[in-house]
């Protein structure tokens, strides 16, 4: 289905806390993937970084997350749930830790050009899923996104824990 453009979710989105489901790929070109999805929901990106693009759509609810050079495009990156606050990633951590799953939480972390909290649990076959709040936009260095293993800031893909670091 091709969605027009009311799917753009602007700043006041965010104010409205809507949660929503996270897709993170890794493309080989970020301006072709960026007219593709631009096209595919009716669009605009909400942020282009070097390298990094996320669009914010409303209908279907959907943060897509795109990292060029980053592991083999095409692929999956990372799973996430955006949600409205602090309060809510603390509430997934319990609920969560409460049905036996190994999680891992960062607060305040600088991620994807965002200041998060956040809580990582691996799915069954090893694929990370984050649950969180944006707390605030970030600059980054170039190239310097944060690895999907917390506490483990350093070159490689945000939330990519496999990735290859950047040349």
């Amino acid at each position: 289905m091709i969605l027009n453009a009311s799917t753009v979710v602007d700043e006041r989105a965010r104010e409205a806390h809507v949660s929503r489901i996270q897709l993170a790929l890794n493309v080989s070109d970020l301006d072709s993937a960026i007219a593709f999805y631009s096209k595919l929901f009716g669009a605009v990106p909400a942020k282009v970084r070097p390298g990094y693009a996320n669009f914010a759509v409303a209908d279907p609810p959907l943060k897509l997350v795109l990292f060029q050079g980053q592991g083999q495009p095409g692929t999956l990156n990372h799973l996430g749930v955006e949600v409205g606050s602090t309060e809510d990633v603390a509430a997934a951590h319990s609920r969560l830790a409460a049905g036996g799953l190994a999680t891992a939480a960062e607060d305040e972390v600088t991620c994807c050009y965002a200041v998060q909290d956040k809580v990582w649990v691996d799915g069954p076959d090893s694929e990370p899923w984050e649950i969180y709040t944006v707390l605030a936009d970030a600059e980054m260095p170039a190239a310097q996104l944060q690895s999907s293993d917390p506490g483990s800031c350093g070159p490689g893909a945000c939330c990519d824990a496999g990735a290859e670091a950047p040349a």
